[in-house]
């Protein structure tokens, strides 16, 4: 089995230093100079745009910073209390289930994963067609509202960008942008679900996941 490095970061990451540790990683990937990776982590609040954003979408009251990801989507908030993976696989190989080369099954595969890892926390979410992300029934408002976005990059055929997960953000930062480009539905988080719940908890239940659906144990390495 080909090892997967799980590298996990304290502290709030800037926007920056992902992108560019990403871009080498992916490269040396490539190369086959380094092992595939999941990185948990954290950024303080800011907006990335992908590569369909549009400008009409950001208003951003609170002058959070916006960086060009280069990834495919829309707008993203990201900021404390959300998980970010970035996942980094060399897709010229299969994963699980996942065929090599075949980005639709892969980006069906970490659908599936958060899932998986929202179930293991007892809450039930889904996928709708035609809207990307993870979607669940919001406790407070009784609507539909989405718990997890995805946004991923192919440079060569690997991976990288990735999902985040809301554990417990500040929703009212997510008011600065339409998220995703869809503005009939709103935001929501696990912490509406389970008031208590930690970061450990999430990353936890998406490591188990992970296994389930993807095949693999990652292995832990020191946080950056």
């Amino acid at each position: 089995m080909t090892k997967i490095i799980l590298r996990r970061s304290y502290g709030h990451v800037p926007y920056p230093r992902a992108l560019s540790f990403m871009a080498a990683q992916a490269e040396a990937i490539r190369q086959s100079h380094a092992p595939e990776m999941l990185w948990f982590l954290e950024h303080p609040p800011l907006f990335t745009a992908g590569t369909s954003a549009r400008s009409e979408d950001l208003t951003n009251p609170h002058g959070f910073d916006t960086f060009e990801a280069g990834r495919g989507g829309q707008w993203t908030y990201h900021g404390p209390g959300q998980r970010i993976v970035y996942v980094m696989l060399d897709l010229t190989r299969p994963h699980g289930d996942v065929p090599a080369r075949d980005l639709r099954a892969f980006v069906q595969a970490l659908e599936r994963w958060i899932i998986r890892a929202l179930a293991l926390l007892g809450v039930h979410a889904e996928t709708r067609e035609g809207r990307i992300g993870v979607w669940v029934q919001d406790p407070v408002t009784g609507c539909e509202a989405k718990i997890a976005a995805l946004g991923i990059r192919v440079s060569r055929w690997v991976s990288w960008h990735g999902v985040s997960i809301n554990l417990d953000p500040v929703l009212t930062d997510f008011d600065g942008i339409v998220p995703c480009g869809i503005r009939d539905y709103g935001v929501t988080s696990l912490a509406r679900f389970k008031p208590d719940i930690s970061m450990p908890d999430l990353d936890h239940a998406l490591l188990e996941a992970w296994q389930d659906v993807f095949a693999s144990v990652p292995q832990e390495e020191g946080g950056g």
